[in-house]
């Protein structure tokens, strides 16, 4: 599901060269040279439909943090998608779907791209045709919450820690819980509680994320819908109205002052370009 945190990326065509600059998140850490994820992507998008990618200037205005499960390397893909659009827009037009396609070639699947993409809550998989999504509508009273640590978490190890293989209940479990999570984010908010209740991967990861797994048990024992975002180490809470996120935040507040709380909104637009004829952007 898309939200309404944002990075902001700009490309300009220069005479020779690339030039890349990063400010706030990620500034000083991530590459500014031709290994940059967004300049990666954009190469790909060109290579993809055979065009010579020109000499640019990229900058980048990062809010969403890295290494946090708050999906910023889907974001910094879709960025890149929609910069190649661009740039290419006088020469040819991309339909969704193979704007999905450039994105999930470089991410490896759909799940964070094409909300980040189409805005909204989606549902995206893989067959042997390629990614595929389908744009849901959040219901408007979702208010989603997002407690963000100081400290990040690699993917990779969060990923590692889950077995091969569960208990078929659990199986079982998760996945009633999935179908509820569509009817409560799309239709019946007051589900949200039930609907995030999980079997299959938060409690395999505690061990290296103690704070998330204690403020995601303070939260739900005073019945906030919270869960780890993403691989973490950051926390969800879906609640169902405005309101019931004051005292989610001030659990937050006294027992983990130096998290970050973001009180955001569903964002149903997703990704936008701005083009500026005449002066190389």
């Amino acid at each position: 599901m898309a939200l309404s945190f944002y990075d902001e990326y700009q490309a300009e065509v220069i005479e020779s060269g690339l030039e890349i600059v990063v400010e706030g998140e990620g500034s000083g850490e991530v590459a500014t040279d031709a290994g940059n994820l967004i300049y990666k992507t954009i190469q790909h998008v060109f290579q993809k439909v055979g065009e010579q990618l020109p000499a640019l200037r990229i900058r980048c205005h990062n809010q969403i943090p890295h290494g946090r499960g708050m999906g910023s390397s889907g974001a910094a893909v879709a960025g890149g998608v929609m910069l190649a659009s661009g740039l290419l827009s006088q020469k040819r037009s991309f339909s969704e779907q193979e704007l999905l396609e450039f994105a999930t070639d470089i991410e490896g699947h759909p799940d964070n791209v094409a909300p980040a993409l189409f805005g909204g809550l989606t549902i995206a998989w893989k067959d042997e045709s390629g990614p595929h999504h389908k744009k849901l509508i959040a219901h408007r009273g979702i208010s989603p919450l997002v407690f963000v640590p100081p400290h990040q978490m690699s993917t990779k190890l969060a990923r590692s820690l889950q077995p091969e293989s569960v208990p078929h209940t659990d199986a079982v479990f998760n996945l009633s819980r999935s179908a509820l999570l569509v009817a409560a984010l799309t239709q019946s908010p007051e589900l949200l509680f039930a609907a995030t209740e999980d079997r299959l991967h938060q409690n395999y990861r505690a061990s290296a994320m103690p704070e998330t797994s204690a403020l995601v048990a303070e939260l739900r024992a005073a019945g906030h819908p919270a869960v780890v975002s993403g691989a973490g180490p950051s926390v969800l809470v879906l609640e169902p109205s405005p309101q019931d996120r004051l005292s989610a935040i001030a659990i937050a507040k006294e027992n983990f002052p130096h998290w970050k709380a973001l009180t955001l909104a569903v964002d149903y637009k997703g990704a936008s370009v701005e083009l500026q004829f005449g002066s190389g952007n």
